[in-house]
């Protein structure tokens, strides 16, 4: 893919609302581990989760692959080399 200055803004902006809402979850993670009677964190915990899997999904539909060993699907032809790789945004 072709990547225009919109583009690249788009797939930045939609990278950083990824790597946000993630940390979140890692944060509630290590919170739950030692609070998990805490129903309102576990509620927030789940309403993360499928933030992070929808934002994934349309980072995957517009981008291209972003998860490593099954956690993505590729397009035909392969397009695990199509660049940048989402760690290098």
């Amino acid at each position: 893919m072709k990547q225009t200055a919109d583009t690249a803004q788009e797939r930045n902006a939609l990278m950083e609302k990824i790597q946000m809402v993630d940390f979140a979850l890692v944060e509630l993670t290590l919170y739950l581990d030692t609070h998990p009677q805490d129903s309102q964190a576990i509620q927030q915990f789940n309403q993360l989760a499928m933030e992070s899997r929808d934002l994934k999904g349309a980072y995957e539909k517009r981008f291209g692959p972003l998860r490593q060993f099954g956690g993505s699907f590729s397009g035909y032809p392969w397009n695990w080399d199509n660049a940048p790789w989402p760690w290098q945004l």
